[in-house]
Order: C-alpha cells, then sequence, then structure tokens
C-alpha cells in the first residue's frame, strides 16, 4: 500500500483492506501450490494430506467438509491421492457405505516436506514482522472470520 491508512477516507480503508486480505490469500495459496507442484501434488492434495497426518482415520465427508469441498470433488481427489500411493480407502465397521480414509508409510515422508514448505512459506510471509504487529492482525482476522460467520 502506497499511503498510510490515516491519510484515507474510512470506507477507501475498509476496501482496501478487503483487497489487500484477498490478494494476499491468493498469493500464498499460489506460492504454496507452485512448491508442492514441484513434488507431484497440488494445494489441494498437500492440504488433504495435512489434515489427515494427525488422524488415525478419517472418512470422505468429514474430510470434504474440512476441505470446504464437495464429495464429487473429494473422491476426485482421493483417486489421484490412492493412485500415489499416498492413502488407502477402506469401508468403516460400522456402515459399508463409509469409506475410511488413511495415510500410507509413503505418505508420511511427503507429509514432511510439506511440512517443510508450509514452514518455509511461513517464514518468508512474516519475515520481518513484529509479533506485536502479527498480535493485532490476529485480533483483527478473528473478528472478521467471526463477523462472516455470524452475519450470513
Amino acid at each position: 500500500m502506497d499511503t498510510p491508512s490515516t491519510a484515507r477516507p474510512p470506507e477507501m480503508l475498509r476496501a482496501d483492506f478487503a483487497t489487500e486480505l484477498s490478494t494476499a490469500g491468493r498469493r500464498m495459496r499460489t506460492v504454496f501450490d507452485g512448491l508442492v507442484r514441484k513434488r507431484g501434488l497440488t494445494l489441494s492434495r498437500a492440504r488433504a494430506l495435512l489434515l489427515l497426518q494427525n488422524q488415525r482415520a478419517m472418512n470422505q465427508t468429514e474430510l470434504a467438509g474440512l476441505l470446504e469441498i464437495e464429495g464429487p470433488t473429494v473422491v476426485r481427489l482421493l483417486d489421484g491421492l490412492e493412485k500415489q500411493g499416498l492413502i488407502t480407502r477402506s469401508t468403516s465397521g460400522h456402515d459399508r457405505r463409509v469409506k475410511q480414509i488413511k495415510l500410507t508409510d509413503a505418505a508420511r515422508a511427503q507429509v514432511a516436506e510439506v511440512e517443510a514448505i508450509v514452514e518455509t512459506v511461513r517464514a518468508a510471509m512474516l519475515n520481518d514482522i513484529e509479533d506485536a504487529e502479527l498480535d493485532a492482525a490476529m485480533r483483527v482476522l478473528s473478528r472478521v472470520i467471526h463477523n462472516l460467520d455470524t452475519a450470513f
């Protein structure tokens, strides 16, 4: 941003904030996607692996909800991960229609690489930003998320 926030009218400051927030999110995804593609993944596949790493097993519906994607999309995503040998799918003992997803041993090494990429992107993104600034930004972002969750 070129001008200090105090020099802008409030409506312009709010519009600029929303634009910058959106731009930051897109750039972060673009950078992350470019880095994981070098390792044979996509942003969606990498996110799925990160979500699955802390679970003994998760079903497809739960994963779709966490990724905020529809059922057919998660099935295609999982087909790709299974083809790469990174996950297995099995029927649930309670309901044969429910597919449980588990990481394979081969996926564990890939997850470690993805976590290293996450840390690299995080370090670059937050370079030269003070803890107090991050704390203030976190408070604002938490309120933005709360406002969106309760407004619609």
